[in-house]
């Protein structure tokens, strides 16, 4: 059932407190980057992927979906979460010693919805072609989503992932990339400048669409659906999201700062009173 713009404003205003409480309750993880994707991961699992109920790791006659900069962990575990993969209760064992929601997300454990482990950057676009190219075998027409960070694409593996998804025409694949422009150390432009990415992945052979507003609802859904009616046409498809680190805290945006800190007391209590909603359900 897709959920209209307000539920998904409202669903993404919870995320976004369930990031904050996570990441203060153990002083470790990385809101930034969670923050800055919440409301696509919220219009990707509410609206957009074509999901069966329960979950196989087959991903047979369902779109699937690979989160590989796996350091975002808390949006992705939140947003299962909200989705019924598993109890919301469970968020308030983010990171504590035999959790099934690590700091980066891993198969081991069986966590409902984690389908690769995701701790080491670069290798989500690999997984993703290779897990597409097996619904093309399977005749299966569902489509593999995947979010990729910008400074992740610094990584060479994904150019050669990238190269082999167009000359082997696989496209049902739509891979996005959280292009907030900072990473770990400071601005990509400042740890490792990477040009145009539009004309890498261009230049690669896929086809690119930008959606300049990455943390506007409605800019997302109009910018993936326009994605997926690109897809089946013989190209992979790279949509640039355009966001704002730390996105819907003031104090966490336009710097590069909170890409793995987390709020102290009275922090988390000025980023909540930021992101309030009537009726919110806290863990």
């Amino acid at each position: 059932m897709k959920r209209n713009t307000q539920e998904l404003n409202n669903l993404s205003i919870q995320v976004r407190r369930d990031i904050l409480r996570m990441v203060h309750a153990v002083n470790s993880g990385h809101p930034g980057g969670s923050l800055g994707c919440t409301e696509f991961m919220v219009v990707l699992y509410q609206h957009l992927m074509d999901r069966k109920e329960g979950f196989d790791m087959d991903g047979i006659g369902e779109d699937i979906f690979f989160l590989s900069n796996g350091h975002i962990s808390p949006v992705f575990y939140s947003v299962l979460a909200r989705s019924g993969y598993f109890p919301v209760s469970e968020l308030a064992t983010f990171r504590l010693l035999n959790s099934r929601l690590q700091g980066h997300p891993t198969t081991h454990e069986g966590l409902p919805g984690i389908r690769i482990a995701s701790g080491s950057l670069g290798q989500g676009m690999s997984v993703a072609i290779g897990a597409a190219q097996a619904k093309k075998l399977n005749n299966d027409s569902h489509l593999v989503y995947t979010l990729h960070g910008d400074g992740e694409l610094q990584e060479g593996q994904n150019w050669e992932a990238i190269m082999y998804a167009s000359a082997k025409k696989v496209d049902n694949l739509i891979a996005t990339i959280d292009l907030n422009g900072k990473q770990i150390d400071g601005t990509t432009d400042e740890v490792l400048p990477m040009g145009s990415i539009r004309a890498k992945f261009e230049a690669f052979g896929w086809d690119v669409i930008d959606i300049e507003k990455g943390n506007d609802i409605e800019a997302i859904i109009a910018g993936m659906t326009e994605a997926k009616s690109k897809t089946g046409k013989g190209k992979p498809i790279c949509v640039l999201l355009h966001t704002e680190m730390g996105n819907g805290v003031d104090f966490m945006m336009y710097s590069h700062a909170w890409h793995g800190k987390a709020p102290n007391d009275a922090q988390l209590a000025l980023a909540l009173e930021q992101n309030y909603i009537e009726g919110e359900s806290d863990y």
